[in-house]
């Protein structure tokens, strides 16, 4: 493997303040990207000057190309409050406007609060877009901790998918698929599979809305985001359960969609049954933390499966053990019955 002559910069967390959203101050005029439910169960909390408000429905690369291009001039911040789409399309929106950019979660539903990347939907499938951090994450874990069970712990679906995502690093080093950047790296792979083990020891108090469990979910996270940072990319958390999420997405995005670690949750299980481990210890985290894997109907699940090596190839994505991986009807239906899904 050949060194590339520039590297990416290595990026830095946001600053996270955990204080009572009731005790925001801001004075800058802002834009604030946000959810009706969202806004609903925290917008009476916040005194935020805003200018202009608007409720994104998608990650695509058009809609947000829209959005950003009609920011007004005398905006000087913009709010993401809700969960991860609004932190992805305030972190877009501001990076294309050079605008600061300061995150509300409602719930620790996904990493993208932390990271400095933007997953933009394009051509069914997920391209990231760096746009740096944003400039401040403001968690109430008051308002965290209230959040429906089935959403408000489920980024810890980011730290289990560490448990697959590790595998596939490892099969592509076994068969020299990682360029210089991506090559194995024994050190962070103990790191994250330490990281790994510790979620699945909070996630019952994690399901259960308990606030020291939440606050080491947050931890976690962030110390994952910040490994991968170093590394300069997230192969030890990102494999082939979350290509079965990206590949299955564009099918269950009718009305309100899925969320996401709805999709990921069962793409840890079907990464885990290719990799011949353990499924029970794995589904029973998944389900005790919140996570819901029954929200994609079996025909979408087999479906995706069957497609699943091609779209791999197709997307050039990094390499995993799906692109050595040969589905027949029989074989899939042996997935599903492994997996329970």
């Amino acid at each position: 493997m050949t060194q590339p002559t520039t590297l990416e910069p290595i990026w830095n967390l946001p600053r996270i303040e955990l204080q009572a959203l009731s005790t925001v101050q801001e004075t800058r005029p802002a834009a604030v990207l946000t959810g009706n439910r969202a806004w609903n169960s925290v917008g009476y909390l916040l005194n935020l000057p805003i200018v202009v408000q608007a409720e994104p429905y998608t990650a695509d690369e058009k809609f947000l190309n829209m959005l950003a291009d009609g920011m007004p001039d005398h905006v000087e911040v913009v709010y993401g409050i809700g969960g991860g789409l609004a932190a992805d399309v305030a972190k877009y929106v501001g990076w294309k406007n050079k605008l600061p950019v300061v995150l509300i979660p409602t719930a620790l539903s996904v990493d993208g609060f932390f990271t400095a990347l933007v997953a933009v939907r394009k051509n069914n499938t997920v391209h990231y877009v760096t746009t740096g951090p944003a400039e401040k994450v403001i968690i109430d874990f008051e308002v965290v901790s209230s959040a429906p069970p089935h959403i408000r712990g489920t980024g810890i679906v980011e730290i289990l998918s560490m448990t697959t995502g590790l595998l596939d690093w490892k099969f592509a080093a076994e068969r020299k698929k990682n360029n210089f950047v991506e090559r194995f790296q024994p050190w962070a792979a103990g790191i994250a599979a330490a990281i790994a083990q510790q979620a699945y020891k909070i996630a019952e108090a994690v399901g259960q809305g308990k606030i020291e469990a939440l606050r080491n979910l947050l931890d976690l996270i962030c110390v994952e985001v910040q490994l991968t940072n170093q590394l300069g990319h997230n192969r030890p958390q990102e494999g082939s359960e979350q290509y079965f999420a990206y590949a299955i997405e564009p099918r269950v995005a009718r009305g309100a969609g899925v969320p996401y670690a709805d999709l990921v949750g069962p793409g840890i299980l079907v990464a885990a049954a290719l990799h011949n481990q353990s499924l029970v210890p794995i589904r029973q985290t998944l389900e005790s933390a919140g996570v819901r894997l029954n929200q994609v109907s079996q025909t979408d699940i087999e479906q995706t499966l069957l497609m699943l090596p091609n779209y791999v190839q197709q997307h050039n994505l990094p390499y995993s053990i799906l692109h050595e991986t040969t589905f027949t009807p029989e074989r899939v239906q042996e997935i599903v019955a492994m997996t329970g899904l």
